[in-house]
């Protein structure tokens, strides 16, 4: 990925660094701009910005985001889309969070681009808890990583689930 600041005229298609007020409207971080981004700039006074922009092989972070968060869904699992390189999963049930902790430790070891934080292992959870978020940390990421951590997260049955309480019948 290739960061700078650049003029404005020629920043259609780059990905701005930090967002920016246009008049009224706030173009936030994050967003690839498009003409009439830049043409609003430009009519704002703006004559540079700070960009980043996307190299051969690299995947940008909602799209690597949404990759890995769809390889770590598990049964009873809800998950947003990717934005801001963000991904947070839910429980569709009340029921016990089971994770796979080895394999969340190496997929977390694997580079500093992107981490999965979750809530404890066998958290009591109720529909709609907030259970665990996938982060890209930078704009984009190299394409063997995100491919790297979705086969990790792949292998070996569900990364993240959610197994629903069930009523039983007892006597003492």
């Amino acid at each position: 990925m290739t960061f700078g600041e650049e003029a404005v005229a020629d920043a259609a298609g780059a990905i701005l660094a930090h967002s920016t007020r246009v008049g009224p409207r706030v173009l936030k971080k994050g967003r690839v701009l498009t003409r009439e981004d830049v043409a609003a700039l430009a009519a704002a006074g703006i004559a540079r910005v700070t960009v980043a922009r996307l190299e051969i092989g690299e995947i940008g972070e909602d799209e690597a985001a949404d990759r890995l968060a769809d390889a770590c869904l598990g049964p009873l699992v809800a998950r947003t889309r990717a934005a801001t390189g963000r991904a947070n999963f839910s429980a569709e049930t009340h029921g016990l969070l089971l994770l796979d902790r080895a394999r969340i430790d190496m997929l977390n070891g694997l580079d500093e681009a992107v981490t999965l934080a979750t809530l404890p292992p066998f958290s009591v959870v109720q529909p709609h808890d907030l259970l665990a978020t996938v982060k890209v940390i930078p704009f984009a990421v190299d394409r063997r990583i995100v491919a790297a951590a979705t086969t990790i997260a792949r292998q070996g049955g569900p990364l993240l689930e959610v197994r629903p309480f069930t009523a039983r019948r007892v006597g003492l």
